[in-house]
């Protein structure tokens, strides 16, 4: 099993290449429904449960031009499989080519930490954190407009504008323990 690298193959005209990685798969196809929608460039949406891709059929893959790992927190095994999945990923992947959507947030049987959890995940590989509401069609299309804005960046679809650019603008970062206020 070899990493996934970003600059490993020639990038196709006008389009652009997305995979979305989600253990428990419940989101993940409503998400590709709604990219694979888009008129102004050809978008290939590519799925899996988990990193590594098979080797098999690498030399037909395209170039991914971006990584979203969907992580629900309702489920703890969603975020280790995103942890696990991690060191599957060249480092120029982590150069703005890599995001983290984030689904049932506001679900009252997630613990707190979990979100803590997955904020410092993003914040320390200086990702983007997204949160989408999985349960309503506007917010399963809200997100694959948010996905469709970052993969037109990362495939250099977007003149002036680099992935590198956008993720110093958009990456997740952690207050440090003194910045956060106490309210005991």
């Amino acid at each position: 099993m070899s990493l996934l690298k970003p600059y490993s193959k020639l990038p196709a005209l006008n389009s652009a290449t997305i995979l979305l990685v989600e253990n428990e798969e419940h989101f993940q196809q409503k998400l590709a429904n709604s990219l694979v929608e888009e008129s102004a460039i050809t978008v290939n949406v590519r799925l899996a449960k988990s990193l590594p891709l098979p080797m098999e059929n690498e030399e037909s893959r395209p170039r991914i031009d971006l990584v979203v790992f969907i992580i629900n927190l309702t489920s703890e095994l969603s975020i280790r499989s995103a942890e696990s999945s991690l060191k599957y990923l060249d480092a120029g992947y982590f150069l703005g080519k890599v995001c983290f959507m984030v689904t049932g947030a506001r679900s009252v049987s997630v613990p707190p930490d979990r979100l803590v959890a997955v904020r410092k995940l993003a914040a320390s590989h200086h990702s983007a954190l997204l949160f989408a509401e999985d349960q309503t069609s506007d917010g399963v299309t809200n997100a694959a407009a948010r996905l469709l804005t970052i993969l037109k960046v990362a495939a250099g679809l977007v003149p002036m504008t680099t992935a590198l650019y956008l993720s110093n603008l958009t990456q997740c970062s952690m207050p440090s323990d003194s910045n956060i206020p106490s309210y005991d």
